[in-house]
């Protein structure tokens, strides 16, 4: 297992502007071991800036997402949002298509609804989608189409790949509701979707309920119920596990002092942080980052 050092942090990778035509927003390719996994950089934890997708039709491997593994497997389509924590256990053949794209290229969208679906604010932490054959063809169909768009120099061409893209995201959002076990989008559902984006943007810095009420303009027990019922668990439950989570991977991927973790999450007293972090996973936290590393070692 790869470990940072004390005085490194979890590299964070940029989305790379085409070689050739120099976009900056998108980019789709096919997926194969001489063109994508020859960088080594993927088999060291890392983050990225930007949303990745891919439909795996052939080989198999194992990848991480925040210290959890998936068995990569045909015929099904994985994704990750920006900044998540990945680590690739090893270079293995793999065939299928990708796609990466930026919050900037989501920002295009005139319309602005591709934010809000399932599949970009992914509130349940979801990372794969299996494909029946009839999801399959109809997934297959639009990548092939990108794939072409892609390479194609002509006019509109960033109108038609948003135009796919979002007939491919809207689709996969369907996807994710049914096997996720999403279900409403009424103003309650859109509430916590909004109280989940304003964790994520601010969860280091805010930790109680009240401010993120404050921003949303209502009142903290109104919040408190809506999140309660639409989500099933109490509004400050979603703070302290983001926080922990972070937590998570700092403590697996990195080798900071317990102190700098607790500050960098918005913590003034470390010892406080502790005790928080032992009553959410039962671990303080050097036994979780002894323990885990110890568990989750990865077969080589």
């Amino acid at each position: 297992m790869y470990i940072q050092g004390e005085d490194q942090k979890i590299p964070n990778y940029a989305f790379e502007p085409h070689r050739h035509t120099g976009n900056q927003m998108f980019r789709i390719n096919r997926l194969n071991i001489s063109v994508n996994y020859e960088q080594r950089d993927f088999l060291v934890p890392h983050r990225k800036d930007y949303y990745f997708m891919a439909l795996i039709k052939s080989g198999s491997s194992r990848h991480w997402i925040d210290m959890t593994p998936y068995s990569l497997k045909p015929d099904t389509f994985y994704f990750t949002v920006p900044h998540q924590v990945h680590l690739k256990e090893e270079m293995t053949p793999l065939t299928g298509i990708i796609v990466c794209f930026t919050s900037d290229f989501l920002a295009t969208d005139y319309e602005g609804s591709l934010r809000s679906l399932p599949i970009i604010q992914n509130p349940f932490n979801g990372h794969e989608l299996s494909l029946d054959e009839g999801d399959l063809l109809f997934v297959q169909d639009i990548l092939e189409k990108l794939l072409v768009e892609y390479d194609t120099k002509s006019d509109w061409q960033h109108t038609m790949l948003l135009s796919y893209m979002r007939i491919l995201l809207v689709y996969l959002s369907r996807l994710y509701l049914e096997q996720l076990s999403e279900r409403g989008q009424g103003e309650d559902r859109q509430l916590l979707k909004k109280y989940l984006a304003k964790i994520e943007e601010s969860y280091r810095q805010l930790h109680e309920v009240a401010d993120y009420a404050s921003q949303l303009h209502i009142s903290p027990g109104h919040l408190g119920d809506v999140i309660k019922e639409q989500s099933g668990k109490p509004a400050i439950t979603h703070i302290h596990e983001r926080l922990t989570l972070e937590a998570k991977r700092l403590l697996f991927h990195t080798d900071q002092v317990i102190k700098e973790i607790a500050f960098h999450l918005g913590f003034e007293d470390a010892s406080y942080f502790s005790r928080f972090f032992k009553r959410m996973t039962g671990h303080t936290p050097q036994a979780y980052r002894d323990n885990f590393r110890e568990m989750y070692q990865p077969n080589r």
